[in-house]
């Protein structure tokens, strides 16, 4: 082989080496951007769930603050009807 055919060796050597490394750094970006837009598609439907938990527990709250003071009014109804009926007695 003369000199000028291993420098067409060395130079397609080179060429696949060079068409090899873009397609794999191609399929790794690729990939990394396809992780990023699923971690924020991820991180979406996780604010809007605890969107919905901060809403319910908010609810939650208001009806056991209504619970709390019929309670007490029943409570206060309840010491006033034992009154009664130890009057009665």
């Amino acid at each position: 082989m003369s000199g000028q055919d291993w420098t067409e060796v060395v130079g397609a050597i080179g060429l696949i080496a060079l068409i090899t490394t873009v397609i794999s750094v191609t399929i790794v970006q690729l990939g990394a951007t396809w992780r990023a837009k699923a971690a924020l598609a991820r991180e979406a439907e996780y604010r809007q769930l605890t969107e919905a938990v901060v809403q319910t527990q908010e609810v939650t709250e208001r009806r056991l603050a209504d619970l709390g003071e019929r309670f007490g009014t029943m409570q206060a109804r309840l010491a006033e009807i034992e009154r009664v009926l130890k009057q009665v007695e």
